[in-house]
């Protein structure tokens, strides 16, 4: 047996289906005769909710997928280095993406059947950052194989943005006589200052319109799901009258077979008073005949 393509096929199930699907395979070993394979199914663990809907998201978007361990190995490197603006950048993505992602888990979830609640939503993302932090993990949820929730990230706190700050400019070495301050000085600290201040608006610009266009698609999508819900609200009250039409047909039916079993009782008697009616005629013709022979025996000299 192929343990590896048992193990891709169970995790891609519901976790409440997953235990019964799970024991079926492990005794269809245990028939061949699969000592290695039984022993290897029945160790798979069923995963929890939230770890389940973030194994769907890896195995059904594996471009988001792909982006987002990018962006996991950037993160590592840029705390690694200390690359102040890198790291900027980096968590950055980090923030908008650990959001859309979740909802996106949220979303595959309850298309796949089983919906999300709002504790399970904070558990993917506490999921999503922890891949962003460990290999382990990253590398797990890589293959759909999550099991359980991870422990909050500890490698690397999930730093805002506006928290991080800018590279340090390197130290510029001592002049060897004292010299006076320079009016300029001030005046390129405050240009470095203000070009800081220009990049953090561009990226604030860049995240409110990528939050702009989730709030659109997410308009979209409920005007879809009113669309649907008025649509089935027709179709709920055309198959609601026509129940009502086959209920009174039922009834009338009913009656129909209530009078009619009436009618064949009826007839059931009346043959059977006919059926008496003729034995006693035959009974009496008989008698009649027996009379007749009788009366020509006597007559004859």
């Amino acid at each position: 047996m192929d343990v590896e393509e048992i193990a891709d096929e169970l995790y891609g199930l519901k976790p409440g289906e997953f235990t019964a699907a799970r024991d079926t395979y492990v005794a269809q070993a245990r028939r061949t005769k699969d000592a290695a394979a039984a022993k290897a199914i029945a160790a798979l663990r069923r995963p929890a909710l939230a770890a389940w809907a973030a194994n769907q998201l890896a195995r059904q978007q594996p471009d988001e997928t792909a982006r987002f361990l990018e962006l996991g190995e950037t993160l590592r490197e840029t705390h690694r280095t200390l690359d102040g603006e890198r790291l900027r950048a980096a968590a950055r993505q980090q923030h908008q993406l650990v959001g859309a992602l979740a909802r996106t888990s949220g979303v595959l979830a309850a298309e796949a059947g089983q919906p999300v609640s709002d504790t399970v939503l904070h558990e993917i993302e506490q999921t999503l950052h922890a891949v962003l932090a460990r290999t382990d993990v990253a590398e797990q949820w890589s293959r759909g194989r999550l099991v359980k929730v991870p422990e909050a990230a500890v490698d690397f706190a999930a730093i805002a943005p506006d928290e991080v700050p800018a590279r340090p400019a390197p130290a510029k070495p001592a002049p060897a006589k004292p010299a006076p301050v320079k009016p300029a000085a001030p005046k390129k600290e405050r240009a470095g200052a203000r070009e800081r201040r220009l990049r953090d608006l561009e990226w604030a610009r860049t995240a409110a319109e990528e939050a702009e266009a989730e709030v659109g698609r997410c308009e979209r999508a409920l005007g879809e799901a009113r669309d649907a819900l008025e649509a089935a609200g027709g179709q709920a009250e055309e198959e609601a009258g026509r129940v009502r039409r086959l209920e009174h047909e039922l009834q009338e039916a009913r009656k129909a077979k209530s009078a009619t079993e009436a009618i064949t009782a009826e007839a059931g008697t009346a043959v059977k008073t006919a059926e008496r009616a003729v034995r006693e005629a035959r009974k009496a013709a008989e008698q009649a005949t027996r009379a007749v022979q009788r009366l020509e025996d006597q007559a004859e000299p």
